[in-house]
């Protein structure tokens, strides 16, 4: 599957999810939950490295586990986000990476 058909389907998603639980998504809206994403990320990292109390703990296979959910939420989000801002992310990733077109800048 390609990144911009990736990105489609899984806006499509996040926003009948959102509006089934009638919420409203707006920029605003999006880099905040972005951002929750992230914390729930960091969060999971800490508890993946047991950096957390005890009672935390997961088993390796768990907790690796975890760990790629809450990717997988913040790379998810990214995409509804540039779809939302009219960022065309795969160009954007190509420059910023690849070619390093706007490192040259």
């Amino acid at each position: 599957m390609q990144l911009k058909q990736l990105q489609t389907k899984i806006s499509k998603i996040f926003l009948d999810n959102a509006k089934r639980d009638n919420l409203k998504v707006d920029e605003d809206y999006l880099v905040l939950k972005i951002n929750e994403e992230i914390g729930e990320f960091v969060q999971s990292y800490l508890i993946h490295k047991k950096k957390c109390r005890p009672q935390k703990f997961l088993k390796p296979k768990d907790s690796h586990r975890e760990m790629a959910k809450e990717l997988s939420d913040v790379v998810g989000l990214a995409f509804v986000l540039s779809k939302t801002l009219n960022i065309d992310l795969e160009e954007a990733l190509v420059k910023k990476w690849i070619t390093r077109e706007w490192i040259k800048h």
